[in-house]
C-alpha cells in the first residue's frame, strides 16, 4: 500500500520482523497501538494536539468497526493490511501480516512502515521534504524499530498465554 507513495518520491520505509505463531491482522493492529510505548504516544496526543484514543477504539479500528484511531484514519484495508493517514495528510503509517514457514513452524511476518508526503517546494516546481522533517528521520527510525518489537513482544506474550 506504501508503493504509490514511493512512486511518488515520498519517504517511504518499512521494518519487518517474524513472529513463531500464526496471527491475524487484527491481533497485529490491535497489540500495535495498545503496547506501552504507543500508549506514550497516544497520551501526546491527546495532550498537544486534543486527539483521545483508548484501547476500546483501538480494538474497534482493529475488527473494522470503526475509521478513525486518535490522529489517524483508514486510507486503505484488506484482510491483511491496513494504511492510516494522519490528520494533517502529510504522514501514512501501514501494517500487514503475511503468513509464512519459518525454521519449519507456521508464522508470521510482521510488517510495519511508513510514508512522509514531501512538504517543501524546490524553485524548479519539486518538491522535498524539510530540513526539520529529514533532521527527524533518523529518531523516525528508531521509533519505527522499537513499535515493531514492541508488537511482537505483546503477540508473543498473548501466544503464551493462549497455550497454557
Amino acid at each position: 500500500m506504501l508503493t504509490a507513495y514511493h512512486a511518488r518520491g515520498c519517504y517511504t520505509d518499512c521494518f519487518t520482523t517474524v513472529l513463531d505463531a500464526e496471527v491475524s491482522a487484527e491481533d497485529y493492529i490491535l497489540a500495535f497501538y495498545t503496547t506501552f510505548i504507543f500508549k506514550i504516544e497516544r497520551a501526546i496526543l491527546k495532550l498537544f494536539l486534543a486527539k483521545p484514543s483508548s484501547d476500546k477504539q483501538a480494538k474497534l479500528l482493529a475488527k473494522k468497526e470503526i475509521d478513525q484511531f486518535a490522529a489517524w484514519h483508514v486510507e486503505g484495508r484488506t484482510t491483511d493490511q491496513i494504511l492510516l493517514c494522519d490528520f494533517q495528510q502529510k504522514t501514512r503509517s501501514w501494517l500487514k501480516v503475511e503468513g509464512i514457514e519459518y525454521d519449519g513452524k507456521r508464522s508470521t511476518r510482521l510488517y510495519f512502515g511508513s510514508a512522509v508526503v514531501p512538504d517543501r517546494k524546490l524553485a524548479n516546481g519539486e518538491y522535498t521534504l524539510s530540513l526539520g522533517v529529514k533532521f527527524l528521520l533518523g529518531f523516525h527510525k528508531w521509533y519505527s524499530r522499537i513499535l515493531l518489537a514492541s508488537a511482537k513482544r505483546r503477540l508473543q506474550k498473548v501466544s503464551v498465554d493462549s497455550s497454557i
